[in-house]
């Protein structure tokens, strides 16, 4: 395996995808007329992946994949000596979700079998084709429908498949992965900017990532309408069909039940003790002590993808904002893949 050519790779994709998203279509060539029926086919067969998310994704993607981001990374690790096929089974909750995955095994010198998520089919063989091609030699990789003849697997699933599968792999070197989410932890004294940047967490890719925060803590005197204030720049977020049949059934769900909440015709506010929300709602909680907040995260530490909070809390947590940019040593369930890849 050449390494060096495989970075170099990727650093000519991720230069690829940022002239494709900084172009206006007028001046798109062959290649680019490529990606954009591949982004428009996407949003079509999953309407929960609009062009504006899958290009915030892309977005992500390009400011990550430079030489340096990856050799700065790679530098932690070594890759097999000896190669091995590791399947892959890949979430479909947002946008390239399993491209970490992906890499992460190519650059460990393995060749992944890839199952695609029915929802995301399309965009993430486009990017391998092309990385393949601007690599200077083949990057092995196989698309299946059903895993067999591997030696390692990785799968993301819902509880109840993650039970399945750490069943049907028991015998198998694996990482099965299960829900998560995130939180947020709130001091009171957050600025408008801080809170906006809050709503980004909340409301990116409809909330539908683990890394989406769905959960907020709040100090007693805490003004509520602060938080609805910092919603307005996703307002338009009501005019996506499927998002608004999600927050029309859960309102409804609330008023016959006659529960209470808090409403801005776009997102409703739910003081909960429940860490999972539904899609359109956001639980929270108010706290008077701090250590009631840290005990609860501890206890759910299995649960929670990452705390959005300001580090002055003493909470080991992100910055506002942040949720939906992390790292390439970022690791799902904080789990370090490439570590686990060094040695099957």
């Amino acid at each position: 395996m050449n390494i060096e050519s495989r970075v170099l790779g990727l650093n000519k994709l991720s230069a690829y995808i940022k002239e494709f998203l900084a172009k206006n279509s007028e001046y798109y060539n062959e290649n680019d007329v490529e990606f954009q029926q591949v982004l428009k086919k996407t949003e079509i067969e999953n309407p929960w992946f609009t062009a504006d998310n899958q290009k915030f994704a892309l977005k992500q993607w390009s400011e990550l994949l430079t030489s340096g981001n990856i050799n700065e990374w790679l530098q932690n690790y070594s890759p097999s000596k000896t190669t091995k096929k590791v399947g892959l089974i890949l979430a479909g909750n947002i946008p390239l979700v399993g491209l970490h995955d992906v890499i992460s095994v190519i650059l460990s010198n393995h060749i992944p079998l890839i199952k695609l998520s029915s929802k995301d089919k399309m965009m993430l063989p486009f990017l391998l084709k092309k990385w393949s091609e601007f690599s200077e030699e083949t990057i092995d990789f196989e698309f299946v429908e059903r895993l067999e003849n591997f030696d390692a697997v990785i799968a993301t699933g819902s509880n109840n498949t993650a039970r399945y599968l750490e069943y049907y792999f028991k015998n198998h070197l694996s990482i099965i992965r299960k829900n998560r989410t995130s939180v947020a932890v709130l001091k009171g004294d957050e600025t408008e900017e801080e809170l906006r940047l809050l709503a980004n967490d909340i409301f990116q890719y409809f909330g539908l990532g683990c890394r989406n925060v769905t959960r907020i803590f709040i100090p007693q005197d805490f003004v509520i309408d602060r938080l609805f204030e910092s919603f307005l720049d996703f307002k338009e977020i009501i005019n996506h069909n499927k998002y608004a049949n999600n927050y029309d059934y859960n309102r409804a769900v609330y008023l016959l039940n006659q529960d209470k909440f808090w409403d801005n015709n776009f997102v409703m506010l739910k003081e909960d003790a429940q860490l999972f929300s539904p899609l359109s709602v956001i639980n929270f909680s108010r706290y008077s002590d701090l250590d009631e907040v840290k005990n609860f995260i501890a206890e759910n530490e299995e649960n929670i993808q990452c705390v959005v909070a300001k580090n002055e809390l003493g909470i080991d947590s992100i910055q506002f904002g942040e949720a939906q940019n992390p790292g390439l040593n970022t690791y799902a369930d904080n789990v370090d893949t490439m570590k686990f890849l060094e040695v099957i």
